[in-house]
C-alpha cells in the first residue's frame, strides 16, 4: 500500500486526468512552486528518488530537509551526498538468490516466535516476484530433445527446492513465482511485470501513480532501466528487509551523464555498443553512482538496444544505467502487450511531472562522457573481465597476447582427442552459447543470429565437432519470434537448438562437456575458449574445463560456432568451406540492417506477448503437481541437502552488542584486484574432494546428482564449505596454488574452510586483505553470508563495489578500506600477521581508525583504515548482528 502522510508535501498532490480515470500523483513542479527547490534540471533518473521522498515525507523517516537536499544536489553541480530513505515499489528474485531469501523469511518466522511474536508478522509489505530461471542445466546439447530432457532433469535435481518455493507462494503475501521454463527474471520483467509508471491505492482508497521502481536480488535487475523504471540489484538481505518494510537507506547518488549521438553503422550490433560503453564506463570510474543516457542518439536506439546497456550496469560498475521516458518507450509498452489505459498513464504521467525526454531535455550532471555510434565496431570481450574491450579485426591478437602474457602458455600444441579425427588446442571454442538476459531480449541480435546460422546452412556449414553450441532464450516470446520467422530450425541445422529458458551457461550451468574432450584439455593443459552472448566472463564461472571466456553478440556467437577457434581473425579470415569446398568468409552470411529489420517487424508482434504471458503464473504440468502444505511456518526436512534452517536467528534474544575493537585476527586470505562474487562464492558445479562435495557425500549423494552451488544455497552448510572456493582464485598466502586454499593455524595447507573451522574452535578472528574492487560482480548474497559463516570479522582492502559492501554489512561484517596509498603490497603482507582494529567503540560513518598489523617476525605496522560503515542505520545493522536481525528486532517489539 502506499503510505502518503506527508504534511508539507501534501500540497504538492496533484490529479491526472487519463481518459475517463482521474488518478492522484505527487508533482515535481508543485514541489517547485511551493518553495521547496528547484528541481527543473534534475536528471529523470534522480527525480524518480526525489517523488519517492515527496510521497513518503513525514517529518521523521522522510524530512522536508531530505527532499530540499535534491535542489541543493542541482545547485552544487551534481553532488549532495546526503543519507536518505528510499522506498522501492516492489522486489524481483530469481531461484539461485531467492531460495536463500525464503529460507531467511522463515527461519524469521521461527524467530520471532522464539521472541514471543507473531509468525504473520514476518509477510512481504511489497509486491515480490520470483521468476525460477537460474536452475536448468544444459546436459543434452544439439538434438530436438535437448528441451526436453533439460526440462526433465531440472525437476529432478530441483524439487526440494521448487517444492519449497512453493509453499513459500502459499505461506506469504504478497509474493508470486514464476515457473520454471518460463524465462529470464530480467526478461520477464521487462517484458510483462514493469509498468514505467505504477499505481496503487493510499490509505484512502484513492489511487495514485508514481514511478514504477524495484529492487532485485540480481545485479542484473538494473536491465529495466532501459525502459524508465528504476531499479538495481542488492543482497538477499537488503531485498528481504525492504520486502518486510525497512526503507533502503543511500546517498543521494551522483549521476554521470552519458551522451550518445549518431547511429549504429551497418554490421554493428548493440552487443557492440554495450562493449565499448562498458569499457568506457569501467575506465572512467562510476561505482556507486547512476549514469543517464542522453542526446539525440537515443533517438535512433531501439528499446531493446538501450535494455542490453542497462543491463550490463553492473558490469561498469555503476549502481544503474538509466535512460528517460521517451516516444520509444511508449512505443515498446504497446508493443509488448501493456494495457493501452497504461501506456496512455505512462505518456501523460511523465509529461505532467517533468520525466519526458524531448530535444530540449538538458539536466545537469556530474560529470558527463560522449560516444557517438557511428563510430562503435564489432567486437568481443575478455578473456577474464566485461571491459576488456577487443575489436573483432584485433581478436586473433589479443588472444595470442593472453597466451603468452596471461596464461603463459605457448600457442600450437595439439592433443589428440580419443576416438575422433581431430586434435584440440589452445584457442579452441568448446562452449558457443546464446544465452543470457542481456541478449536474448533483443529481437535484432537474436534475428541476426537466426539469419546467420540461415545463410551458413543454405552454404551446408555446420558447427565444429568440438564445439557444444546452445540456445536459451529468455522467454517463450524469443521462441514464439524465431518460429514465426523460420529461423529456429536454420539454428537447428548448425547446433542451436533450443536447450531451455533460462540463465544456462552465463550463470555457469553450461553442463559436462564430451569427456574425450575434457581429458584433451586437462592432459595438455590447454586455454579451451568459450564465447557467450553474456554478461559476466570471470575466472571459473562459465565451465571448470574452460580458462578464456569472451562475450560476443548472438550472430558472432554463431560465427565462431562455425570457425571453431578464437585463433582466428574473424572479420577477415576463411572460416569455413561450403558444401562444394569453397571458402566463406563472415561477410558472406552476415545479415544487413534492413534484413534485421525487416523480420522483427515483421515477426515480433503485441500478439505474441499477450499469448506467452497469459498464463505466466500457471506453469507446465509438472509445476503443477508440486504438491504443498499450508503451514505458516516451515517443517525443515531434517534429511534435506537443499533447504536448511540457517543459524542466524537461533538463540536470538532481545540484546544487542555494542561494535568493539578487533583484537589480534589472524589473516585467512590475501586475495588481488577485481576479486568477485564469483571467486568469493562460485556458482557453478564442484567435485566430490571438495568440502562441498564430502559432505554431501557423507550423506550418500552421489557426485551425479551434486547440482551446482547455485541450487544449493537454501543449505549452508554446503555454502559455507564452497565460500572461498573457486577454482580459479589466487590466495597469496600461498605460492602459486589455485583454489581455495590457506594455511590452518598449525601451518599447514588446507582449505579455507577447514582452517575457518579450527581457528573458529580456538575462538580466534578472521580478517581477509584484498586489492581494487574486491566484491565485483553479482548480487550474491552468500558471498557476504558464507564470509560470516566462516569467522570473518573484517575485509579490508583497497575499494569495493557497491552491492557486496552493502552485503557484508548487512550480514556483520565491517569493510575497511586502505588509506593513504597503503596496500597488501606496500605493506608486504604475508599471511602470518595479526591485525588489530582499534576505536570502532562509538564509531561514526565512514570514520578513519588506526589499525595495528603485528608482522611475522614481531615488528609491528601502525597504518589507518576508512571504516566503510557508511550510514547511522548501518551502525545498528552492525550492533544487531546484520539487517535482518535489526528487522527481526523492531518486528517483535511493534508486536
Amino acid at each position: 500500500m502506499t503510505v502518503v502522510v506527508g504534511q508539507d508535501t501534501a500540497k504538492t498532490r496533484r490529479t491526472l486526468n487519463v481518459g475517463s480515470k482521474s488518478i492522484a500523483y505527487y508533482s515535481i513542479p508543485a514541489a517547485q512552486a511551493a518553495g521547496l527547490g528547484n528541481f527543473s534540471r534534475l536528471p529523470a533518473a534522480l527525480k524518480v528518488v526525489l517523488e519517492n521522498m515527496l510521497r513518503f515525507e513525514d517529518g521523521k523517516t522522510v524530512s522536508v530537509d531530505d527532499i530540499k537536499a535534491f535542489a541543493e544536489w542541482g545547485a552544487k553541480g551534481g553532488k549532495n551526498p546526503r543519507e536518505i530513505a528510499y522506498r522501492p515499489a516492489r522486489v524481483l528474485m530469481q531461484d539461485f538468490t531467492g531460495v536463500p531469501a525464503v529460507v531467511d523469511l522463515a527461519a524469521m518466522r521461527d524467530g520471532i516466535v522464539a521472541l514471543g511474536g507473531d509468525p504473520e508478522k514476518i509477510n512481504p509489505l511489497n509486491p515480490v516476484d520470483l521468476v525460477i530461471d537460474h536452475s536448468v542445466m544444459i546436459d543434452e546439447f544439439g538434438t530436438p530433445r535437448a528441451f526436453q530432457i533439460n526440462v526433465d532433469r531440472e525437476y529432478e535435481r530441483n524439487m526440494e527446492r521448487y517444492t519449497f518455493l512453493k509453499w513459500g507462494q502459499s505461506a506469504f503475501n504478497n509474493f508470486r513465482v514464476v515457473p520454471p521454463g518460463t524465462g529470464i527474471c530480467h526478461q520477464v520483467n521487462l517484458e510483462y511485470l514493469s509498468q514505467t509508471v505504477w499505481t496503487d491505492q493510499d490509505q484512502n482508497g484513492q489511487e495514485v501513480a508514481y514511478p514504477d521502481t524495484l529492487v532485485g536480488t540480481d545485479s542484473h535487475t538494473t536491465m529495466v532501466n532501459g525502459a524508465a523504471v528504476l531499479g538495481w540489484g542488492v543482497g538477499g538481505i537488503e531485498a528481504e528487509a525492504a520486502m518486510l518494510g525497512q526503507p533502503i537507506s543511500m546517498l543521494i547518488p551522483e549521476v554521470v551523464g552519458f551522451e550518445l549521438t549518431g547511429a549504429m553503422m551497418e554490421g554493428t550490433t548493440g552487443t557492440d555498443l554495450v562493449l565499448k560503453v562498458v569499457e568506457m564506463l569501467r575506465a572512467r570510474g562510476v561505482v556507486g553512482k547512476f549514469v543517464e543516457f542522453y542526446g539525440a542518439g537515443l533517438d535512433n536506439l531501439p528499446l531493446a538496444d538501450r535494455a542490453t546497456i542497462a543491463n550490463m550496469a553492473p558490469e561498469y560498475g555503476a549502481t544503474c544505467g538509466f535512460f528517460p521516458i521517451d516516444d520509444e518507450t511508449i512505443r515498446y509498452l504497446h508493443a509488448t502487450g501493456r494495457d493501452e489505459d497504461r501506456v496512455a498513464l505512462v505518456e501523460n504521467y511523465a509529461k505532467e511531472n517533468g520525466f519526458w525526454r524531448d530535444e530540449n531535455y538538458a539536466p545537469i550532471y556530474t560529470d558527463t562522457l560522449h560516444l557517438n555510434m557511428g563510430t562503435i565496431v564489432p567486437a568481443i570481450s575478455g578473456p577474464k573481465r566485461p571491459q576488456d574491450f577487443v575489436a573483432l579485426t584485433e581478436g586473433q591478437n589479443a588472444f595470442r597476447r593472453e597466451m603468452e602474457e596471461t596464461f603463459k602458455r605457448p600457442m600450437g600444441k595439439e592433443i589428440p582427442v580419443s576416438g575422433k579425427n581431430y586434435t584440440m588446442e589452445s584457442g579452441k571454442v568448446v562452449i558457443a552459447s546464446i544465452t543470457s538476459c542481456t541478449n536474448t531480449s533483443n529481437p535484432y541480435v537474436m534475428i541476426g543470429a537466426g539469419l546467420v546460422a540461415r545463410k551458413a546452412a543454405a552454404l551446408g556449414m555446420d558447427r565444429k565437432p568440438w564445439v557444444k553450441t546452445s540456445l536459451a532464450p529468455g522467454s517463450q516470446v524469443v521462441s514464439a519470434y524465431l518460429e514465426a520467422a523460420d529461423l529456429q530450425k536454420d539454428l537447428d541445422a548448425v547446433g542451436f537448438n533450443l536447450v531451455g529458458y533460462g540463465c544456462t551457461t552465463c550463470i555457469g550451468n553450461s553442463g559436462p562437456l564430451q569427456p574425450e574432450i575434457s581429458t584433451a584439455i586437462a592432459e595438455g593443459d590447454l586455454v579451451a575458449t568459450a564465447v557467450l552472448s553474456g554478461n559476466r566472463n570471470f575466472e571459473g564461472r562459465i565451465s571448470p574445463d574452460v580458462r578464456a571466456n569472451y562475450l560476443a553478440s548472438p550472430p558472432l556467437v554463431v560465427a565462431y560456432a562455425l570457425a571453431g577457434t578464437l585463433d582466428i581473425n574473424l572479420a577477415t579470415d576463411v572460416i569455413g568451406q561450403d558444401r562444394d569446398g569453397n571458402d566463406v568468409y563472415l561477410k558472406d552470411i552476415w545479415p544487413t540492417t534492413q534484413e534485421v529489420a525487416e523480420m522483427v517487424e515483421a515477426t515480433v508482434t503485441r500478439e505474441a506477448f499477450l499469448s506467452k504471458y497469459a498464463d505466466v503464473f500457471k506453469g507446465d504440468e509438472k509445476w503443477q503437481a508440486v504438491d504443498v502444505t499450508n503451514q505458516k511456518t516451515y517443517d525443515w526436512p531434517a534429511s534435506s541437502t537443499y533447504v536448511q534452517n540457517p543459524p542466524y536467528f537461533q538463540g536470538i534474544t532481545m540484546e544487542t552488542h555494542k561494535i568493539t575493537n578487533l583484537e589480534n585476527a589472524k589473516v585467512m586470505a590475501i586475495l588481488g584486484d577485481m576479486i568477485t562474487t564469483d571467486h568469493i562464492s562460485p556458482a557453478g558445479s564442484f567435485k566430490d574432494t571438495t568440502p562441498a562435495g564430502k559432505y554431501l557425500t557423507e550423506r550418500q549423494v552421489s557426485p551425479r546428482e551434486f547440482n551446482s552451488y547455485g541450487s544449493r544455497r537454501g543449505n549452508h552448510e554446503v555454502m559455507m564449505r564452497g565460500t572461498f572456493a573457486n577454482i580459479r582464485i589466487k590466495n597469496e598466502i600461498l605460492d602459486g596454488v589455485e583454489g581455495g586454499y590457506t594455511l590452518g593455524p598449525d601451518g599447514n595447507q588446507t582449505s579455507i574452510y577447514d582452517a575457518a573451522m579450527a581457528y573458529q574452535e580456538q575462538g580466534t578472528p578472521l580478517v581477509i586483505f584484498g586489492g581494487e574492487q574486491y566484491g565485483a560482480g553479482s548480487s550474491r548474497d552468500w558471498a557476504a553470508k558464507g564470509t560470516a559463516l566462516l569467522g570473518v570479522k573484517a575485509v579490508i582492502a583497497e575499494s569495493f563495489e557497491r552491492i557486496h559492501r552493502s552485503n557484508l554489512v548487512g550480514m556483520g561484517v565491517i569493510p575497511f578500506e586502505f588509506t593513504g596509498g597503503d596496500t597488501r603490497k606496500s605493506l608486504g603482507l604475508k599471511g602470518d600477521e595479526t591485525v588489530s582494529i582499534r576505536d570502532l567503540e562509538g564509531v561514526k560513518p565512514l570514520q578513519n581508525v588506526p589499525a595495528e598489523i603485528t608482522m611475522g617476525d614481531g615488528s609491528v605496522k601502525s597504518i589507518t583504515l576508512k571504516c566503510r560503515i557508511d550510514t547511522e542505520v548501518e551502525i545498528d545493522y552492525i550492533e544487531n548482528g546484520g539487517v535482518l536481525h535489526y528487522v527481526l528486532r523492531n518486528l517483535a517489539q511493534a508486536a
